[in-house]
Parts: C-alpha cells; structure tokens; sequence
C-alpha cells in the first residue's frame, strides 16, 4: 500500500456492497481487488475487474487487499471485522456495525490493537440537510435543544420473511437495521442515560412474515433534562419519516420523504434540502412515493441498485474514508465514526432499549456499557 494507492476487498456483494464499491472505484488511487460473498460474487467482481476470493480468509491474507469493506447481513460483521483487524486490514463496516455494545466494543478494540482504522457506515451523518441543520444549532439559532423527535414508520406487505432483513437473529430488527435515527438523535443530544421501549409485532403474524417486531416507540432520557422519542416498525398505514429538533429558541423539521428541511425560528422560516441537488431531491420523493402504500418493495435486493439521493451520500461517505486511509485528515464532525464513540453510543443505547422491551422496565444505559445489565 502506499498514499496514492489502495486496494480494496468488498465482503458482501450485495446492494450495499456494490454500491460502496463504487463509490469506492472513482477515488484517486482506489483498486477494487477482490470480492468475497457466499451468493454471486461474479457479477460485481466482472463489474470492477476484480477477482473472487472464494474463502474471507483468502481475501485477508491478500497482499494487494488494504482495506476491506464489510457490506455482508449484520450478523456476520463481528466475525468477519475482527478477522479483517487481525489480519492488519482497514476495516469499513456498514451499520448496525453489530448486534451488541459488547460485539462492538470487541471489534473497535481489535481494530485499536491492530493500529488500523476502524470506520462505522452511519451514512446519514453525511446527508446535506443533517450537516446544515447542526451548523445552524452550533450557531445557536435554536437555542438549548430540549427535545428530539424522530419517526421512521411505514405499511410493509405480508410475505417478505424470505429477507435476512426480517429476521431478527441476522438484522436486529428495526431498531438495529434502521439505527440511523437513534444514531442522528444522540449526535445531537449526547449519550441516552435512560432508555424506555414498547412495542411488538402487532401486524405480521403470517408465517412468511419474518419475526422482527413491527411496531417499536421509544423514550430516552439525557443529562441536563433533555428528552427525546423515537417511533420504528413497518405496521403503519400512514407513513412518517421526519426528525423535528426543538430548542428553546426555534425548530428544525428534516423531512426524510422529499419534503425537504425547514428552520422555524421567530421572524424567520428557512427550507433547505436534505440532498446536494434537486435531482436527488426528486429521487427521494419518487423513492417514498413508491412505497406509499406497501414499502416492502423499496428495500433493495442484489440485483438492484441504489437510488440516486443514496448514492449521493454514500459518494460522500466512500470519499471521506478513502481520503482519511490516504492522507490521514477527517473533518471533525465525523470523527465519531472513526474513533468508535457513534457505533458504541448508538448500540449502547439499543441495547438498553431491547433490555427495557424484555423486561418493560426503564433501564440505565450504564448496564449496558458497565457489563452490568441482566441477561
């Protein structure tokens, strides 16, 4: 390896993992080398003049892989990163970078021991209206933030259990699939110091439906008397997909549903995108329109590609990992995915709600990154 030139492993072809390779391919000096995925590993490696690596442990000991990016179902990132660490590998891994505080915790410090880098796939912190919204609070326009509401609901079909997505055991479900929004929360308000969930599987109950919980609301509690709520779960006709941000001097709406983000601040309102372009814009909108009356469909397959306001942060995201690999340099906003504190945070606290849900109690994030939380 050397500055100008960076070979890459992509472990897990599918509609993540091509995508992150090519956002990948377009940067000065980045090789795609080798592909590993149990499934068809053919079509993306002929797509980048990559070979297959029919074993992970093959595509370790590659001398010409550098980096490798873990694109496979969530399950399987604990293993698959911890051996990348060992075997002296950059490791980009798309979210939930694993199932438990404890796997994670386990494979950033392998990563810390092995002296290489470590870099959480939290794609929303590179969305365009996510990153003026926080220059806007940084700037004090909404005074204290107090509260954080964040909805992420949709209608989804019968019949999708065939998805490793909708089983719990591979996904985690809603609330570690989709760990976006809990994610963007605490990047605003800090650590969760109480957790509190309900929920259940209130809407799929065929015996092709997977067995993920499809109605998930959550409390968090932070220090300094701030609070917020998250809503999850696919068992929702009237779909909702927003965070709104209040301050004791104004609000912030992101509109995840190409809508758009609106500052509301006395005497002035602002709308802003949420994407770089209008083009991207659209692309939302006509994503969630779509999916308006059945989103089972949206969620993407191998043989399909990502959508252009996806493709649009994840072009954002490959380029700050391929440049902090290159020369070193990460913006301070996104340092978080890249010293360990998002990844451990967001599942710290996920935990702590899973805990609250099993024993419908409120429960002290501290259990959880203590090692002291009931099994």
């Amino acid at each position: 390896m050397t500055a100008e030139s960076i070979g890459y492993g992509i472990v897990g072809a599918g509609y993540l993992g091509k995508a992150l390779a090519r956002g990948l391919a377009v940067r000065p000096g980045a090789r795609i080398v080798a592909i590993f995925d149990p499934g068809d590993a053919q079509t993306v490696a002929t797509e980048f003049g990559a070979r297959v690596e029919p074993t992970l442990a093959g595509l370790l000991v590659a001398a010409d892989v550098d980096a490798v990016v873990v694109a496979s179902p969530n399950a399987a990132h604990y293993d698959q990163v911890v051996a990348a660490a060992r075997a002296g590998k950059h490791v980009f891994c798309e979210k939930p970078v694993a199932l438990s505080y404890r796997d994670a915790d386990d494979m950033i410090r392998a990563c810390e021991a092995a002296g290489t880098i470590f870099f959480a796939g939290h794609v929303t912190t590179y969305m365009a209206g996510v990153r003026r919204a926080k220059e806007m609070i940084a700037a004090g326009l909404l005074g204290e933030i107090t509260f954080v509401r964040a909805v992420r609901t949709t209608w989804e079909g019968h019949g999708g259990g065939h998805s490793w997505k909708k089983q719990t055991a591979l996904s985690g479900g809603h609330l570690y699939h989709h760990i976006h929004e809990l994610d963007l929360v605490q990047s605003l308000l800090g650590p969760a110091t109480r957790a509190t969930m309900v929920g259940g599987n209130v809407a799929h109950h065929h015996a092709d439906d997977g067995d993920e919980a499809d109605l998930l609301a959550m409390l968090l509690e932070f220090d300094g008397a701030r609070f917020a709520s998250l809503e999850y779960g696919s068992a929702f006709h009237w779909p909702e997909h927003h965070v709104l941000i209040q301050g004791t001097e104004g609000a912030i709406r992101l509109g995840f549903q190409g809508e758009g983000c609106t500052l509301r601040i006395p005497g002035r309102v602002e709308h802003f995108p949420l994407h770089r372009t209008p083009a991207e814009e659209e692309s939302r909108a006509a994503f969630y329109r779509a999916g308006e009356e059945d989103a089972s469909g949206l969620f993407g397959t191998p043989d399909t590609d990502v959508p252009l306001w996806l493709a649009g942060i994840l072009d954002e995201e490959t380029e700050s990992f391929h440049r902090l690999i290159t020369t070193g340099i990460l913006e301070q906003e996104f340092a978080p995915l890249a010293d360990g504190s998002a990844a451990r945070s967001a599942l710290a606290t996920a935990d702590a709600l899973t805990l609250s849900l099993q024993e419908r109690r409120t429960v002290d994030v501290a259990e959880v990154t203590s090692g002291h939380a009931r099994r």
